[in-house]
């Protein structure tokens, strides 16, 4: 066996190339690690660049105006029996449209507007309680007609047939009446039959027991087995400009806080359209609402009355309302001058300069001019 002498001259000149190429490593390792610290040294730590006071209303208009949505949100009642989940369409279940406003403010799709536009069901204690009162009284209709005999699949088409029959008065298991598939009730309708002195009675007790054995008596299923809630069925919006195009919706959150009447929405396919030159800048609205002093401008981008004042001929316009702050913030609201009204719930509030300092969100409607926004500042915590 040949053993191989490796001389020493081979030996340096293996060890010289071995530093040399760890040299070269340590080099692109430290180019790369210069470069990555430039970008984002350029990226977050380089000063943002001034805002720009817009200074009038028709600046701050122009800049924002394909920015601001009509907000159209259609919602119903729907009841959940046994798993199966349908859409009630009776006259005391009609479904209901509202609008509002919204504004985008990024590329996302996203939308800050009300909570109470997003969910109308619950826009005020008195709202509240005329929907949850609305939800019993159809739970004890459903109750008083459906019997266990009807199947998950029959519900709703029977439900149908036979509301003129339902009642909001009634004892559970008490026989209300006999349904054909036909909706007719067959059997004689409740009451008291009442017999003259002069006449003689012609069935017996036990005939009568006997009759009253035959008739079969029906099972209702349970008001604790009917479940009754309300439900978004879409929810869309238009731009400015718009033909009449509907753009749809998803909710994406809503504030937790009662004292705080935001949410979010964004589109469906979470892409903010090509025509919205100017989101609403967040990192430029003013994040100190103490600064908000009464007699300060106080401007408004939004769609009151919704469609009765959005749609003209030449489309979708959305409309300018001024006016100027008129109390301190409290550290949830501000109230402003701007006359207002349904529909321009969610909208922008800006000042002079165009900054964003409120979302308007609720009104006197015995008085006009005297209307509140929640402060810009709550929009982050979301």
């Amino acid at each position: 066996m040949k053993i191989r002498k490796i001389a020493p001259n081979e030996d340096l000149a293996s060890a010289t190339n071995k530093k040399k190429s760890n040299r070269y490593k340590f080099v692109i390792i430290g180019i790369i690690f210069l470069a990555a610290a430039g970008f984002l040294g350029f990226k977050y730590l380089k000063p943002k660049p001034e805002a720009v006071c817009l200074g009038t209303d028709t600046k701050i208009y122009d800049a924002y105006k394909d920015a601001v949505v009509l907000i159209k949100h259609r919602y119903g009642y729907f009841a959940k029996i046994n798993g199966k989940e349908f859409q009630l369409t009776s006259e005391d279940a009609k479904e209901e449209t509202i609008y509002g406003t919204g504004f985008f403010v990024d590329t996302n799709g996203d939308m800050i507007t009300n909570r109470h536009v997003l969910e109308p069901w619950s826009s005020s204690d008195e709202e509240s309680a005329k929907v949850n009162a609305t939800m019993r009284n159809l739970r004890m209709k459903i109750a008083s007609i459906l019997t266990k005999e009807v199947s998950a699949d029959e519900y709703e088409s029977f439900i149908e047939r036979n509301w003129t029959h339902a009642s909001i008065s009634y004892n559970e298991g008490e026989e209300e009446g006999d349904y054909d598939e036909s909706g007719e009730e067959t059997t004689e309708s409740a009451g008291e039959e009442f017999v003259s002195s002069n006449e003689t009675e012609t069935a017996t007790d036990t005939s009568s027991t006997d009759i009253a054995a035959s008739i079969p008596v029906k099972e209702y299923v349970s008001i604790d087995e009917i479940e009754v809630f309300v439900k978004t069925l879409d929810i869309e919006v238009a731009l400015h400009d718009s033909d009449s195009e509907w753009l749809n919706c998803e909710v994406k959150k809503v504030s937790e806080d009662s004292n705080v009447d935001l949410g979010i929405l964004q589109l469906a396919d979470h892409r903010t359209p090509g025509t919205v030159s100017n989101v609403i800048d967040l990192e430029n609205a003013v994040a100190n609402d103490s600064t908000l002093a009464p007699g300060q401008k106080a401007i408004m981008v939004g769609y009151p009355l919704g469609m009765d004042l959005a749609q003209t001929n030449s489309g979708i316009k959305v409309q300018l309302y001024n006016g100027q702050i008129s109390k301190e913030s409290d550290g949830n609201k501000i109230q402003y001058s701007i006359t207002s009204t349904h529909g321009a719930s969610g909208a922008p509030v800006f000042n002079e300069c165009g900054q964003l300092i409120a979302v308007n969100f609720s009104g006197v409607d015995q008085v006009q001019g005297i209307n509140f926004g929640i402060v810009a500042k709550h929009i982050n915590s979301l």
